[in-house]
């Protein structure tokens, strides 16, 4: 079956997006197709899949005209909630993510986009994923600023071991796990070699995001620049990843290494990321469109 699409993209980590009207059923053929759709030679190449349906004014999912019966969608046009919206992400593996913050950002462009709110005027939306919820804001300069949620307690500082070298990981969950790993030197880094080995520790029965950070001195005030490199589970390394930069920022404000906030500076850009005590972290950044396709 012949499938429409569009390919986003946040900092460079990209996704496939099924467009309005598509049906699906979750189970081993989806799962066959998301990790066909993601691959770089022989399909469309992504590192992960997302699908968004939307919700009733009553948390129901509003599914498309075929109702061949749960998990098929999305709805061709808007509802009359036209805020909420079920987003559902899988990696590149196959395997189904909570959280995403850079998808989180591509996706309120193409609701905003393919008309599925209600009001052409709204610009904040309600995303019910795995993890809870996430509202992302359209702003005028074109960037995306999404509510987060407030930082969740995960194992707390740890010891790890990648191929003899000794590591501190201070452990954040952002609604998916993180473990950041401050250095003096990112250069220095083996991130295939280590990310491989580290997502996999005994410590993750379900695996883990890793992140490794060096927070850039600032002369005469507190650092507001952090540069990261991540491996993310399931997809291994990408150019960005969202919610890894909201858990960086956490865990050097918890170790006392920046203030409220700070630019985290990643392979594919910026994201500005921001975090008062008690409460939820905000994450701005830009997502753009690609190309929209078809594909068998």
């Amino acid at each position: 079956m012949s499938l429409n699409f569009s390919k986003w993209t946040g900092l460079g980590n990209d996704f496939v997006l099924y467009e309005p009207g598509q049906t699906h059923e979750y189970g081993a053929a989806f799962t066959d197709r998301v990790i066909k759709l993601c691959d770089r030679r022989f399909g469309i190449g992504a590192d992960g899949v997302v699908i968004v349906t939307p919700m009733d004014k009553d948390g129901c999912l509003v599914l498309g005209d075929t109702g061949v019966g749960a998990g098929v969608g999305p709805a061709a046009k808007s509802v009359p909630n036209g805020v909420d919206f079920e987003m559902r992400i899988f990696n590149a593996d196959g395997s189904e993510a909570a959280m995403c913050g850079n998808a989180t950002r591509c996706v309120a462009k193409y609701i905003r986009s393919r008309g599925l709110a209600k009001d052409v005027d709204t610009k904040v939306f309600n995303l019910h994923t795995k993890s809870g919820l996430v509202k992302p804001a359209l702003l005028d300069d074109g960037r995306v600023c999404v509510d987060m949620g407030l930082p969740r307690n995960f194992l707390g500082s740890i010891k790890l071991t990648a191929d003899s070298f000794d590591f501190t990981a201070e452990t954040v969950s952002m609604g998916n796990p993180h473990a950041v790993i401050f250095v003096d030197d990112i250069e220095k880094i083996q991130l295939e070699k280590w990310g491989s080995i580290l997502e996999v520790d005994k410590q993750f029965p379900d695996r883990c995001n890793i992140e490794f950070a060096q927070v850039i001195p600032a002369a005469g005030a507190a650092p507001t620049q952090i540069r990261m490199r991540v491996w993310e589970r399931g997809c291994g390394v990408t150019m960005a990843c969202g919610t890894g930069s909201c858990a960086t920022l956490v865990a050097a404000q918890r170790t006392g290494r920046v203030g409220v906030e700070a630019d985290v500076i990643l392979d594919g850009g910026v994201l500005h990321i921001k975090h008062e005590e008690g409460g939820p972290v905000l994450m701005t950044g830009p997502a753009e469109e690609v190309f929209r396709g078809i594909i068998d």
